[in-house]
């Protein structure tokens, strides 16, 4: 929420456009209807202080001396010599009647301040300035404004603005010095209604803001008009029309301007009395929202209450339209004039600073608005359609305060994206507009205006065309500096790092390991794309000790992460790596190891799926079964998974590791043996067709199976009846669904529950890579202790980079990024 102070503030020209009259014909004069005259600027910062008069409509403009004279003395009743003789005694100069009629028709008729020839009202066109209120309504008219507002100048007592800014400095300090967030965050974000409730406050202390400056108004004897509320720039806001405040001097305006941030400090020293009373953590982020408003609305870059402070500070009431007279006062060949001397020097230097602060800073966010403008509408999208499920998941559950949490959110993420494209379609309105009125009458100047206007209008259609990632949303792990902004309309100059060159990208440093610095550098290696290499072909590391990287060339590393080590002896390992837009990489590892009496058990199972492309997938299964005969007295196999998406968009990373750890008391028949065998062929041919089997059906299969190896262990005889269970982990969602991680949140090991008579097993979905070799199974002889960590591994096919399988599309269970 945001407000503006009062109405128009003046304007030093004429904001309408009524033709002027050739020649005032009615014989008495008079005023259009609503002309109040307000009279000498008080403290002004121009040499000859302007005097203001505000018209029916509301606009109040300024006049200098000579026209304020014509205009007081224009009642009604006055002809124009009458008119003439006053205007002489007012302003020390001799005005004839002639020098009366001119001033009307060419000043005061334009202005929309006189009556028409014919007697009737004048139409006029209120200022409409691009960095105005829109979409204004009013919700209490003058006459009740200043009834509700009259109570409340009591509180701009001495006494009480000393003890109020006291309380008030207390209770920031204490809120975010002493006390914290984190009990209120939690405690507010827990609980929907508390979130409404905190939400209403906020926005209730808008409104009351508003009051401050109606009341602080009162209380310096001006006359506050119409309350209501509309929209600036891309926020809601309120407004109070405080005009009649420039009949106050500077004292006057300043508390007027100050007023409603001294009611924002109002609202946050009874909260925290009321949190005093209650112990609600949660009403504590009322008094930061408080923070936050007044620390918003000093800002004087834009109509926020920093500017009126600046401006009646300064003396200057509309200092945007000092910005074009400052800028052309700079030409060295432009100074001197009389037009750069109509500030005092003072005043002149404050609002030189201000336009050399505000037009580069307005210029800077213009660009990054119209060059940022594809990203921001993809990530309003993205996360207004969260909202939208979790809005629809609220309504099914029949929470309400919840559905209304998420209906906010989504107005919240609507509003700005909609003010934003209304700003930037005035924008272009306007100056199509005022190149079409300026270039009237003169067709080579028109030609020329127009062919610019439609090469902006090129450059614009082809930044913002849809092509790659044009449209991709922001991700949390981007820094969002000028160049990432950029990088969608040049992606050289982007992030994208060259061959030989330099440049700044992500970096993921261990926890309380000392960064490297200029002075104590350390040895670091970039990978970085290089044009006609095979990036993003399939790659994936060995799995089991044996396994080999096959044929294809590795991708390029592009994450801001290490590359996983390769398997130990006797691991397992599927990694799945795609940096190509739309294509589908796979990586498949499945080993069956078994151990021998007295050898510790640590193997490891791994599954790693990493993607960084559009349109893509990356898919790896890692399955190990390991069998102990005999004694083992350290069992401490692992089961890992991990899955990370990186400038990703559109893509698709599924691992998924599943591990099964038993125990034997010795070896096994003849007949269990060869029941495994076959129960192993048939798992071997699962996975060289693994790629044509839909992802949602991958880890039930895996558990099936898993089962039926326990089942053949449990039927033989020599097997121990309850075999001890290992360990395992995997990346999923609960009760075993596998899900993806975001990126840089790798999935970590956790145990997994072991049923009697088998060992444990674990599932989680990962990123595909090369094939892997076929290892013969090696089987041990009856009554024989089996060789350690013998790998029987299958074939799989080499992954293929060229186009979509159709097992692969986004699953339930998978997590589009």
């Amino acid at each position: 929420m945001t407000h503006t102070t009062g109405g128009p503030r003046p304007q030093a020209g004429p904001p309408s456009s009524a033709a002027p009259l050739a020649g005032h014909q009615l014989p008495v004069p008079a005023r259009a209807d609503g002309v109040q005259l307000i009279g000498r600027s008080q403290g002004s910062g121009y040499r000859e202080p302007p005097s203001l008069v505000r018209r029916g409509d509301g606009q109040t403009l300024q006049l200098t001396p000579l026209l304020f004279a014509v205009l007081e003395a224009v009642d009604g009743s006055r002809t124009v010599e009458d008119i003439a003789e006053h205007a002489s005694a007012a302003s020390g100069r001799l005005i004839s009647a002639n020098n009366v009629r001119t001033l009307m028709d060419s000043q005061l008729l334009p202005l929309g301040l006189l009556r028409l020839a014919d007697g009737t009202q004048p139409e006029v066109r209120k200022a409409d300035p691009l960095l105005g209120m829109r979409f204004r309504y009013t919700v209490t008219d003058p006459e009740r404004t200043r009834r509700i507002t009259a109570p409340f100048a009591v509180l701009f007592h001495p006494l009480i603005v000393v003890g109020v800014t006291a309380a008030f400095l207390a209770s920031c300090w204490w809120v975010l010095m002493v006390k914290g967030l984190g009990s209120a965050t939690h405690q507010a974000f827990d609980n929907p209604v508390l979130l409404l409730l905190i939400l209403a406050v906020t926005i209730l202390s808008a409104g009351f803001h508003e009051f401050g400056h109606a009341a602080a108004a009162r209380k310096g004897g001006a006359t506050p008009g119409a309350m209501g509320t509309g929209l600036y720039l891309i926020w809601p806001a309120f407004f109070t029309d405080v005009t009649d405040s420039y009949r106050l001097g500077r004292g006057g305006r300043l508390r007027t301007d100050l007023g409603g941030l001294y009611f924002n400090a109002i609202v946050a020293v009874a909260i925290m009395a009321l949190w005093w009373a209650t112990g609600f953590d949660a009403l504590l982020l009322v008094v930061v929202t408080q923070i936050l408003q007044m620390v918003r609305q000093l800002l004087p870059l834009v109509r926020f209450d920093g500017y009126h402070i600046l401006a009646d500070a300064t003396g200057v009431p509309d200092l945007f339209q000092r910005i074009k007279p400052v800028l052309l006062g700079l030409l060295p060949w432009r100074w001197g004039r009389p037009e750069n001397k109509v500030l005092k020097p003072w005043a002149r230097a404050v609002v030189t600073l201000w336009v050399l602060v505000t037009v580069p800073l307005l210029i800077f966010s213009l660009a990054m608005m119209v060059v940022s403008l594809p990203r921001l509408l993809a990530t309003a999208w993205g996360s207004g359609a969260k909202q939208q499920a979790m809005l629809n998941q609220s309504l099914s559950d029949g929470d309400l305060a919840g559905a209304a949490v998420r209906a906010l959110a989504i107005a919240a993420v609507a509003l700005p994206t909609v003010g934003m494209l209304y700003i930037l379609f005035r924008l272009l309105r306007q100056l199509v507009t005022g190149l079409w009125q300026k270039t009237r009458g003169r067709f080579v100047q028109r030609t020329a205006a127009m062919g610019a206007v439609a090469a902006l209008l090129a450059g614009l259609a082809w930044a913002w065309w849809p092509d790659g990632g044009t449209y991709r949303p922001v991700q949390p792990y981007e820094r969002g500096t000028l160049a990432d902004a950029s990088a969608s309309i040049l992606p050289m100059a982007g992030t994208a790092l060259r061959e030989g060159g330099s440049g700044r990208t992500v970096a993921l440093w261990p926890a309380g390991a000392a960064t490297p610095t200029r002075e104590n550098p350390q040895l670091a290696m970039v990978l970085v794309p290089v044009q006609g290499s095979t990036a993003g072909s399939s790659a994936g590391s060995p799995a089991g000790s044996a396994a080999g990287s096959g044929n294809l060339a590795a991708p390029s590393w592009v994450f801001p992460f290490d590359r996983p080590a390769a398997p130990r002896e006797g691991g397992n390992q599927a990694l799945a790596v795609n940096t190509t837009d739309g294509s589908v990489t796979y990586s498949v590892a499945f080993a069956l190891v078994w151990a021998e009496d007295g050898e510790p058990v640590d193997t490891r199972n791994e599954a790693y799926a990493f993607a960084s492309c559009a349109g893509c997938a990356a898919v790896a299964v890692g399955f190990q079964v390991v069998l102990i005969v005999g004694q083992a007295d350290v069992i401490v196999p692992e089961n890992l998974s991990a899955v990370a998406n990186y400038n990703c968009f559109e893509c698709l990373t599924y691992a998924l590791a599943s591990q099964l750890v038993l125990t034997l008391d010795g070896p096994l028949t003849d007949d269990s043996m060869a029941s495994l065998q076959a129960l192993w062929a048939e798992i071997a041919e699962y996975g060289r067709n693994i790629r044509n089997v839909p992802l949602s059906d991958i880890q039930g299969r895996l558990a099936a199976y898993k089962e039926q190896i326990t089942a053949i262990i449990r039927a033989d005889a020599g097997a121990a009846n309850n075999p001890s269970s290992g360990t395992s982990a995997s990346t999923g969602t609960p009760g075993g669904t596998p899900a993806a991680t975001t990126p840089g949140e790798p999935g970590l090991p956790a145990p997994g529950p072991s049923a009697p008579g088998s060992g444990t097993g674990a599932e989680a979905p990962a990123p595909a890579g090369t094939a892997v070799p076929t290892v013969p199974a090696i089987q041990p002889a009856p009554g024989d202790a089996p060789p350690s960590y013998i790998p029987v591994e299958t074939p799989v096919p080499t992954a293929d980079t060229g186009g979509t399988a159709p097992a692969v599309e986004p699953q339930p269970t998978a997590n589009p990024s």
